[in-house]
């Protein structure tokens, strides 16, 4: 069945989709009155619906049955990357990090970055295309680029872990550090890694230094990495 995004859908009977969503529905899907739809708020709300009127700009729906904390995930994941000099890399990290779970991306620039701009825009219709494609009533929240310095001065009770690849450094294991059910903040860095002063930063803000296996990633495949593990931990 076709999903929608309609992050302004409260508890109502009929609720009509945006132009942009209306388009998609009314010209591209083809659908018409009567047929069936998903609705997802983006903060836990399931939505099933039926057309009631349409038109290129405007589709009406009659909303026939309400699902509250629509699989509501037992951990919440926080992960800060450097983004990589070709976007096209983040787009498919955020793209594959909703699909399996994600609740929280913050883009770092840091020392060795390189690419130091990121249009969130472009980002969120990523995002947004992956939580309809995966039927998730969550959406993911996408922060604005921050500088590393600043991310390590936040605040936060999750467990914090920095991924880094030098090899004589002590690391451990995510699996070794975490618990199920938890909060959890990972730092993936740049193509170049990140540099011994920001590691020693992570480390001095209480960070805890994790491998992700013997191999060297790419900075995507890393965070997807994390990814998998700590939902495949908390499964």
């Amino acid at each position: 069945m076709h999903v929608f995004y309609t992050p302004d859908l409260q508890d109502q009977a009929h609720y009509t989709l945006n132009e942009e969503e209306s388009k998609h529905c009314s010209k591209v899907l083809r659908l018409s009155t009567g047929d069936k739809v998903f609705l997802v708020d983006g903060r836990g709300g399931l939505y099933e619906a039926e057309i009631e009127t349409e038109s290129k700009k405007h589709v009406g729906l009659l909303i026939t049955k309400t699902t509250k904390a629509y699989q509501k995930r037992n951990h919440h994941l926080h992960i800060a990357i450097a983004p990589t000099k070709n976007i096209d890399r983040i787009e498919w990290f955020l793209e594959k990090a909703t699909e399996i779970g994600i609740d929280e991306i913050t883009p770092i620039i840091c020392e060795r970055s390189e690419r130091k701009i990121v249009k969130e825009d472009r980002l969120q219709k990523v995002i947004t295309s992956a939580v309809k494609q995966s039927l998730q009533a969550y959406h993911p929240v996408l922060n604005p680029a921050i500088t590393y310095a600043q991310l390590l001065q936040q605040q936060t009770s999750a467990t914090k872990l920095i991924a880094h690849c030098i090899d004589d450094a002590e690391r451990s294991y995510i699996k070794d550090l975490v618990q199920p059910f938890g909060s959890y903040l990972i730092l993936i860095g740049p193509e170049g890694d990140f540099s011994p002063q920001e590691i020693t930063s992570a480390l001095q803000q209480g960070f805890e230094p994790v491998t992700l296996g013997i191999t060297r990633l790419r900075t995507e495949t890393a965070a997807l990495a994390a990814c998998f593990e700590l939902n495949y931990i908390n499964r």
